[in-house]
């Protein structure tokens, strides 16, 4: 009974001992952590979406204060989060643009050639693994909504086999640009109301060939653009939303009516294309 006492006491010491070594290791070695880290993470809107550039809202909350990191870089909380984390350090406020997502593309079924009839998973990557997808275009929206189930702002919805964000609803927090496997979604400022609704780098024939909406490469917007806010890239028109006024002239002067407007209801031809 007496050996059962003392293994009990010496099992307990010994706990004991290292429990008070271990309380003493964490204060010698312990790391100060800025207050005003977790005061900042608070504030952001807890999405992760990885669109202020870093891992997340924790992670953005420290390159504030520790990587000098602009308050102002959440798409998210916008102009509010911006000014509550600029008082926090004491900064003067920067205005966060607003931006929104926009998919490169307006090849539904009825205007895209069909490659084959997919019948597998119901997610982008898993018919972007089959040939680059089902449509005879490489580039185009596979409209099977895997950039809709990781949109925390549920802005994202499959309108006629293409994908379609409401810029009321988007933050342009970048989640699904991530989950695209086609590249076909790019964040753009918010004021910029006019882009163009193809993502080819075909040249013209094969564009055309591939689907009735596809930018061919023409230039005749380059032309017609009175701000020389286009370029082409790629055998593909670029706007430059800096220098876009949104006078709609390119959209209205494109044979292909590759370049439209959009709302929440999807995008809108400035001059609907003709039957096929």
């Amino acid at each position: 009974m007496n050996q059962i006492w003392i293994s009990v006491l010496i099992i307990g010491g010994m706990g004991l001992l290292f429990g008070l070594l271990l309380g003493i290791a964490s204060k010698i070695f312990a790391v100060e952590t800025d207050e005003r880290i977790p005061q900042i993470t608070e504030i952001l809107p807890g999405a992760n979406c990885g669109g202020c550039g870093f891992a997340g809202c924790n992670a953005y909350a420290t390159a504030v204060v520790e990587g000098g990191a602009a308050p102002n870089l959440c798409p998210v909380g916008g102009n509010t989060a911006a000014l509550k984390i600029a008082g926090i350090l004491g900064v003067e406020a920067q205005e966060v643009e607003p931006k929104v997502a926009r998919v490169l593309c307006n090849g539904n079924p009825e205007r895209a050639v069909a490659k084959y009839l997919f019948d597998g998973a119901k997610d982008c990557h898993s018919v972007a693994r089959l040939g680059g997808g089902d449509k005879m275009c490489s580039y185009g929206c596979l409209g099977f909504g895997s950039c809709m189930t990781v949109c925390p702002a549920d802005a994202i919805s499959i309108d006629t086999g293409v994908a379609v964000i409401d810029p009321e609803k988007c933050g342009g927090c970048g989640a699904c640009v991530q989950e695209c496997p086609k590249n076909v979604i790019q964040i753009f400022p918010a004021k910029s109301k006019y882009f163009v609704t193809c993502n080819s780098n075909d040249k013209g024939k094969q564009t055309r060939q591939n689907c009735q909406v596809g930018c061919i490469g023409c230039g005749i917007c380059v032309k017609n653009c009175p701000k020389e806010a286009i370029s082409m890239e790629n055998n593909l028109a670029v706007i430059d939303a800096e220098k876009c006024v949104n006078c709609g002239i390119c959209a209205k002067k494109c044979p292909q009516h590759a370049i439209n407007t959009i709302d929440g209801l999807g995008v809108h031809f400035v001059i609907p294309p003709k039957e096929a």
